[in-house]
């Protein structure tokens, strides 16, 4: 079936990971260049940018947005990698896709590793971890303290391989953070960070490969603590 044309390689991605997640058992087509649209950090750091604004203008909560996240991202669950391309459909996606409800099983449900992330279903634990520490902050307030605030993992939590503290609580912060975090391409004047007195205004350009689960793990955990 073919729904639509697009001028960019993400926005088609997007679309496409946007219907796919809606019906896995159908297939589309949807056209835009093939050529790699996004090859450094900086790029990548721009978009992911971008889309976390988006979503905090919109009045996404960080955990509809991560949840929309898991949402979209189980079209690409065969993957041992993704494009930096398909990293940046994946967050205009999760904006885009209205996120399932919260499953209070999350919350109960052993998601340790055993060891680092390694595949989809590893990442998959480390996202839910995120969303399950959330909800718990709705349900037991915490407060702040030095530089960050201790998820509150009740008795009954299950194992999560995530830290237990937190300093990004929105869309636009999560975002900026992880991307930074993970893999630098910030610039002063985006207006996002303030380096330290002294330190450079920018991180370094690169050109960035493929880019596998053990780094999109890194990714979202930057978005949480990452400051």
């Amino acid at each position: 079936m073919k729904v639509a044309g697009h001028p960019t390689r993400v926005s088609a991605l997007a679309q496409m990971l946007t219907l796919q997640s809606a019906s896995a058992q159908q297939h589309y087509l949807v056209e835009g260049p093939g050529e790699a649209e996004l090859t450094t950090n900086r790029d990548l750091y721009l978009h992911v940018l971008k889309s976390g604004r988006d979503a905090r203008a919109a009045s996404w909560s960080l955990s509809a947005f991560l949840r929309s996240l898991w949402k979209t991202s189980t079209a690409l669950r065969e993957r041992s990698s993704l494009s930096p391309d398909e990293v940046a459909a994946l967050f205009s996606a999760a904006g885009s896709t209205p996120p399932p409800p919260f499953d209070p099983a999350w919350s109960g449900k052993d998601l340790g590793l055993a060891g680092d992330p390694a595949s989809y279903a590893d990442w998959e634990r480390v996202l839910l971890a995120q969303v399950a520490d959330l909800e718990d902050f709705v349900s037991h307030p915490q407060s702040a303290a030095g530089t960050g605030v201790e998820a509150p993992r009740p008795p009954g939590s299950g194992a999560r391989p995530t830290p237990a503290v937190w300093r990004n609580f929105d869309p636009a912060s999560y975002c900026e953070c992880a991307v930074a975090g993970a893999f630098g391409g910030w610039h002063r004047a985006d207006g996002a960070r303030v380096p330290r007195p002294g330190a450079p205004d920018h991180s370094p350009v690169r050109d960035l490969a493929e880019i596998g689960w053990l780094e999109l793990s890194r990714l979202i955990v930057c978005g949480q603590i990452f400051e």
